[in-house]
């Protein structure tokens, strides 16, 4: 799992994410390129266009829904499917990663050391998961500062 999370548990608001921040769009470039994105309808129709050089796997309930660049699914086990052996970075929303939470083995969340108004929200990672890792960015150009943070799944 991917995502970006302010201090107060932001991730989303109006279909997009409230802050900008290049470092966090280049990182994520670089841990999705290759895999195979499983996300929300929202998460796909906040991009201008599908992203190159990765697979999306767009869960929706709609059952008349579907994009140029999107290959639907209506369950997990469908968008499981789809992926085949592939490697797959679950990007969003929040109800996504719910869905996915349980079986994820990493989190790859750049923490916004800021709050941010939303109405997408979700929890900083539980007792479930360990950090490995975290790289620290201070505040810069009006831009809150953060930290690319790695978790992996606690042995259960």
């Amino acid at each position: 799992m991917i995502y970006a999370r302010a201090a107060n548990g932001t991730i989303g608001k109006d279909g997009g994410m409230p802050w900008h921040l290049p470092t966090d769009l280049k990182r994520f470039k670089r841990l999705t390129t290759g895999h195979v994105l499983i996300m929300g309808r929202k998460t796909f129709e906040s991009f201008p266009d599908p992203l190159p050089g990765r697979r999306h796997i767009v869960l929706t309930r709609d059952e008349d829904w579907g994009a140029d660049g999107a290959e639907v699914a209506h369950s997990r086990a469908e968008a499981l499917q789809l992926a085949g052996e592939e490697p797959v970075a679950i990007i969003g929303g929040a109800e996504v990663y719910a869905l996915f939470e349980q079986e994820a083995e990493r989190i790859e969340l750049t923490q916004i050391h800021a709050k941010y108004e939303g109405d997408t929200f979700m929890d900083a990672p539980g007792p479930d998961w360990r950090e490995i890792a975290r790289d620290e960015y201070e505040a810069e150009d009006g831009r809150p500062a953060f930290s690319f943070v790695t978790f992996l799944r606690a042995e259960r």
